[in-house]
């Protein structure tokens, strides 16, 4: 399927406004890709790659990669002996990729093989990101604490290890709230990333094509609407292998709740500014956020 660059109109007038001195952080510009990974390490690689450098050639500052960017094995089976620890050939490639490219990478939904491998012989549904100077700026820890793996993965995959339960992971500047997939489904977790002070947040995904037929940009907007800030959600899209399809649709909602960008089905891109006044702007005027009552519902 040939690349294709996707840049949905947007919804609203504040979508094209770009975030103040786009440069020094993620924001500003950002670019979602949309691909369909195969048990090829190598092709994924070639797919990623090329739309890392597409995007940043469009003057994108942060570009996010959806689950299963490394590969999606055949089986399980498959998975664990293709899955690397985060000192390994594929991260270190996206590193030097981040570094030529000058952007910021998402990687969410890596396949890792933690410190605890040998003993456990089981993996982690990891998010990471890294900057533009090749820094990791994720811990050499067990996944950022929140995977997938904490529900879904632990009762249909047990080979995959469920995130520590930590403080949930928000990195700046702006801030970022990371999650997973599955984690979507989970109001509470986008509530604590808020409360924590993320300004966006992100799901990279691998949603099916039932689930994602009926649930995917709901949930995302409702994230969105409810914890005002900005989803990102990268996805992966078509046949995979025999036994498995992805819904693709990946896209950025802003803090209102209108889908700024979007791709449809196929590899692709889709970009949007991240607006943080618009942001602030939405905040000030709905000032939800205080009026929780967590002494009554808790997050």
């Amino acid at each position: 399927v040939p690349l294709s660059l996707t840049v949905s109109p947007p919804h609203s007038p504040v979508a094209m406004a770009a975030s103040p001195d786009p440069s020094a952080s993620p924001g500003g510009l950002v670019a979602v890709a949309q691909v369909t990974s195969t048990g090829d390490k190598e092709h994924n690689w070639r797919q990623c790659s090329a739309l890392v450098r597409r995007a940043a050639a469009a003057g994108a500052r942060a570009v996010f990669l959806p689950e299963g960017f490394d590969f999606i094995g055949d089986s399980p089976q498959h998975s664990l002996q293709l899955a690397e620890p985060l000192h390994g050939d594929t991260v270190g490639r996206y590193r030097q990729l981040a570094r030529e490219c000058d952007v910021w990478l998402s990687l969410g939904g890596f396949h890792e093989r933690g410190q605890d491998w040998d003993s456990t012989g089981r993996i982690y549904n990891c998010h990471l990101l890294l900057d533009n100077s090749v820094s990791p700026m994720s811990p050499p820890v067990p996944s950022w604490g929140w995977p997938c793996a904490m529900t879904c993965v632990s009762r249909s995959w047990p080979r995959v290890s469920p995130g520590v339960p930590n403080v949930p992971n928000v990195l700046s500047p702006p801030q970022l709230g990371l999650a997973v997939c599955y984690d979507l489904r989970f109001p509470e977790l986008a509530q604590a990333l808020r409360g924590a002070g993320a300004q966006i947040l992100t799901f990279p995904s691998a949603f099916t094509v039932p689930t994602g037929a009926a649930h995917w940009e709901v949930l995302l907007r409702a994230r969105a609407i409810e914890c005002q800030c900005y989803v990102v959600a990268a996805a992966q899209t078509g046949r995979h292998n025999a036994a498995r399809a992805s819904f693709g649709h990946s896209l950025v909602a802003d803090p209102w709740g209108a889908v700024v960008a979007q791709c449809h089905e196929g590899p692709g891109l889709c970009l949007a500014h991240i607006d943080l006044p618009y942001l602030e702007q939405v905040r000030r005027e709905l000032p939800v956020h205080g009026h929780r009552r967590g002494d009554i519902y808790g997050t």
